[in-house]
């Protein structure tokens, strides 16, 4: 069954010291693209949470984020006395005021005098804990990507009984065009010549009705396009798990080249609307399966 590139999971989860959560959205893209974000102490899971990515989804944009909140007193981060400091003289420098006057509260935020706690432990802890959300919301993900799939999946498969009917009807009529068109010709042959005492010379006839029938011949791109139409239906009802989405995307091209062939021959009206409804399901199977995994 095939999956949709959009989804959403999620999942949390912690211990007395932190609880964490992770979410994980995915949208359409031709290749994979994975970006994260996450708290900064979190930095080194990242390569981590990349290759849990790398093994579940083959295609689509993604981001992960991590969030974290800690609950007990381990979580403070360290001042960086001298930095801290250093801006205070800086202060007092520049405004002329005692060192002892500046107000250390504003520089606490300043780059680099507060800094993330550096307990191995909270980051293997951290590991252990976002390790199994990731992989929890990941799979929150690929339900909802195949709870799309088989909504495409019946879209897809209705485009493809669509064109099939309107290909039969074309099969079928293809010969009466050629009939009506010796008609046509005879009846001009026979109204020009009859009004000259002469005869109509069936060799002259035979030619030029080969002539247009050979032009107008469709059955090589009629029997193309049938074997496209199973293919496509067999990659429908595979259940490989396979990404499947570039080769259909490349099937549908195919389709409409095929199909633009056949308009390109077709001199009948009716033929011409019949392609042109084809052209038209052909159209929407494209978008369709820029979704497709």
């Amino acid at each position: 069954m095939i999956r949709s590139m959009t989804g959403f999971g999620d999942a949390s989860g912690g211990d007395k010291s932190s609880v964490y959560s992770v979410e994980v959205r995915s949208v359409n893209n031709k290749f994979l693209k994975i970006s994260t974000r996450i708290p900064d102490r979190l930095a080194s899971l990242e390569p981590e949470i990349e290759q849990i990515v790398r093994a579940t989804i083959s295609r689509g944009s993604v981001t992960v984020t991590v969030a974290c909140t800690d609950l007990d007193e381990g979580a403070a981060q360290e001042i960086n006395t001298a930095a801290l400091r250093k801006y205070a003289q800086q202060v007092a420098d520049s405004t002329g005021a005692p060192l002892e006057s500046v107000a250390v509260a504003s520089l606490v935020m300043l780059p680099g005098v507060l800094c993330p706690p550096t307990d191995e432990s909270r980051l293997k802890r951290a590991r252990e804990a976002v390790r199994p959300l990731v992989e929890l919301a990941l799979e929150h993900l690929i339900a909802m990507r195949t709870r799309e799939g088989v909504a495409l999946n019946d879209d897809l498969a209705g485009h493809l009984d669509f064109i099939a009917e309107r290909l039969a009807q074309i099969t079928d009529f293809a010969p009466r065009v050629i009939a009506d068109y010796e008609k046509r010709l005879k009846s001009r042959m026979d109204t020009l010549i009859s009004g000259a005492g002469a005869e109509i010379d069936q060799g002259d006839l035979i030619r030029e009705i080969a002539v247009y029938a050979e032009k107008t011949d469709i059955a090589e791109e009629i029997s193309r396009l049938s074997e496209h139409l199973v293919h496509f239906k067999d990659m429908l009802g595979d259940d490989s798990g396979r990404p499947i989405g570039r080769t259909m995307d490349f099937l549908a091209q195919e389709l409409l080249r095929e199909a633009n062939t056949i308009a390109s021959k077709s001199p009948d009206a009716q033929m011409s609307r019949l392609i042109v409804e084809i052209k038209g399901a052909i159209d929407r199977i494209k978008e369709q399966v820029q979704n497709v995994e």
